[in-house]
């Protein structure tokens, strides 16, 4: 982490723009206590005209969606969140890179219901490599992974459809456990043993030539994986979101999963399954498809970006 760039990054919070080491919480906080905090993680790259943030409309319903789930209010509309992501990326003078959205109560409180009045609201745009340190990826390479003794939350339990910071407990649980297995990412199983997702990403598998995922209901309602499924039926490769027994993946001619940072993820080797043809065809196709959407080539989707310009 370059902490020298970091002390340049401007953060919105609650209407106001602060630097880096402002950007605090006490640590009696109830957001900090309980995990009571949403949250949207948000991609956006250079184009033609300028940065442009991904499907941008889309992450902001989402958000709205997480906190009316968890009978949260949040402090600004729809419009006002969209220019107060697109006001972060402008005023910290990057091309590329990740936002982060996060609602969340600052006020120390011990009970675990939350306190009353509005969220506070804070918005990040970092250049993940430079400021944060994470390595490039590397499609051509791809990863590792193995099915997680680790079961994906039960949708009973909690409203698996927020975007919640104490949901992904589950995932970080389940992502140590392949770390000690030796493996870069696991998969998580649903409740009934049928292929839900990874820690923080979708799962597909391509068998006969189609694209699979799991239904929503027991998965993250996914941008980079909604984007996915319809950029596959827009080139033409069917695709079908069902329930899938894990034993599908030892046959699948495909594997890959799918981020916001990375887009798609290809599988080398799942439960000492080699895959040698990895990144697969359909993987390839979809990649290319998604860097052309995002930077503005490909005026079929030009609808899924939101221009920084003028923010």
């Amino acid at each position: 982490m370059e902490d020298s760039v970091l002390r340049e990054r401007w953060i919105y919070r609650n209407g106001d723009f602060i630097r880096w080491e402002e950007a605090t919480v006490h640590l009696m906080s109830h957001s900090f206590a309980r995990g009571a905090t949403i949250f949207e993680v948000i991609r956006f790259d250079a184009t033609a005209r300028g940065p442009a943030v991904f499907r941008l409309h889309d992450h902001i319903a989402r958000f709205e969606n997480s906190a009316r789930l968890l009978a949260m209010r949040l402090p600004l509309d729809h419009d006002a969140l969209c220019r107060a992501v697109a006001g972060t990326v402008a005023r910290n003078g990057l091309e590329s890179g990740i936002v982060k959205l996060v609602g969340y109560h600052a006020a120390p409180k011990l009970d675990v219901l939350p306190p009353e009045g509005a969220l506070d609201l804070a918005v990040f745009a970092l250049d993940p490599v430079a400021d944060l340190g994470l390595s490039p990826f590397d499609f051509e390479a791809g990863v590792t992974a193995v099915v997680a003794e680790t079961r994906k939350l039960d949708p009973r339990t909690v409203p698996i459809a927020a975007k919640a910071a104490a949901h992904y407990l589950n995932g970080m649980v389940a992502a140590l456990e392949a770390k000690r297995r030796g493996a870069d990412l696991a998969v998580l199983l649903d409740p009934e043993g049928f292929l839900a997702e990874g820690p923080t990403e979708s799962l597909f598998l391509v068998s006969g030539g189609v694209l699979r995922t799991a239904p929503l209901g027991g998965v993250l309602d996914s941008i980079t994986r909604r984007s996915l499924l319809e950029v596959a039926r827009h080139l033409g490769i069917e695709a079908r979101e069902e329930r899938l027994p894990a034993e599908r993946l030892l046959a699948a001619e495909e594997v890959f999963f799918a981020n916001t940072p990375f887009q798609v993820i290809p599988v080398r080797r799942i439960e000492g399954r080699e895959l040698p043809d990895a990144p697969g065809p359909v993987a390839r196709r979809l990649r290319e498809a998604l860097r052309r959407i995002v930077s503005g080539r490909e005026p079929a989707f030009a609808s899924w970006l939101y221009p920084v310009s003028g923010a």
